[in-house]
């Protein structure tokens, strides 16, 4: 499932959710509705490759992926997980979710 949001101006940015609600994946900001649509169109093909999946460890011993683009800019970052399974499960389940987001108007 897929959330946009408009923040101030005319920015924007998405949440990938599971079915329950859980966010996935909380996109970066977007200077338009247009370029975050383009976006979202683009990561069913993306997510077949290893490379845009940045694994990260923050300062305080939690696990985080960050997602890129084909060029290597950040589109998103995940939630903080306890444990470096829990990370891949995410990145797992984030896949499984990506096919419920392709059709977006």
């Amino acid at each position: 499932m897929i959330e946009i949001k408009k923040q101030k101006g005319s920015m924007y940015l998405f949440n990938l959710k599971t079915k329950n609600g859980h966010v996935l994946l909380k996109s970066m900001l977007f200077n338009s509705k247009t370029e975050l649509k383009k976006t979202i169109k683009n990561l069913s093909p993306l997510i077949e490759k290893q490379s845009v999946f940045e694994r990260r460890t923050n300062n305080e011993g939690k696990f985080l992926f960050n997602l890129k683009n084909k060029e290597g800019i950040i589109i998103g970052s995940s939630k903080l997980y306890s444990s470096e399974a829990g990370m891949e499960n995410g990145i797992k389940n984030l896949k499984n979710n990506i096919s419920t987001i392709s059709n977006i108007e």
